[in-house]
């Protein structure tokens, strides 16, 4: 993609725009088209958990773990998944949890070391309506201290997607996916897990719409 000499959420901005006019037609148009039928019905659920819900006078940390689309404040991790939802006609599915994470950057990251540190399985608020009905599941999430966060753990112990496909990808700070595919195999050992998960960097959301597309098309969206 070629790089904008302009303001990172200003590029974000335009990236979206150009998802929305069908710029990225040649790339979506190469996947198969009955891809998202041919095993019954998809699914992204994914975690995010983005600093601020304003988008004005971002501190870097919160501008770090978000992006803003007219206005709209996502989650890096959301923002993705909503660009995988668009591109493939899946349903989807924020994970919440029951007792909301703080939105200081300090006390989030403290808490999810915390977390680890305790093998803490997060209490989930919302629930998947149906989850039988789901032949693939796309699961995102961020890398906290080079795992997921173990909300994550949580939603993998609370569902049976055996002789599923589970896709995962993920938005880091510079850890990549760590061991994650592995962890999620681990859970769900009767799941066919992909290993070539999506994984996109902080400092290069701008380049998102493309990216996924063109992964879409490298796994060949055979679910």
């Amino acid at each position: 993609m070629q790089r904008y000499q302009f303001p990172r959420r200003e590029v974000l901005k335009m990236s979206a725009a150009a998802v929305a006019a069908g710029l990225l037609a040649p790339l979506l148009h190469s996947l198969p088209a009955k891809a998202a039928t041919d095993a019954g019905r998809s699914l992204v659920a994914y975690f995010s958990m983005p600093e601020t819900d304003k988008p004005g006078n971002m501190t870097r940390e919160e501008e770090n773990s978000t992006v803003v689309v007219d206005g709209r404040v996502l989650g890096n991790t959301q923002y993705v998944a909503e660009l995988i939802q668009q591109m493939t006609g899946s349903d989807i599915f924020r994970i919440l949890p029951q007792k909301p994470y703080p939105v200081n950057h300090r006390a989030l990251v403290d808490l999810a070391k915390e977390e680890q540190e305790q093998n803490a399985r997060p209490a989930i608020a919302n629930s998947i309506v149906a989850p039988e009905s789901y032949g693939t599941i796309f699961i995102g999430y961020p890398n906290w201290w080079a795992d997921m966060p173990m909300i994550m753990y949580t939603f993998l112990e609370q569902y049976d997607f055996s002789g599923r496909t589970i896709i995962p990808f993920c938005t880091h700070g510079g850890s990549g996916l760590s061991g994650t595919v592995s962890s999620i195999q681990k859970k769900q050992p009767q799941a066919k897990v992909v290993r070539t998960a999506f994984c996109l960097s902080r400092s290069r959301m701008e380049e998102a719409p493309e990216s996924v597309a063109k992964w879409l098309k490298k796994i060949g969206y055979k679910i």
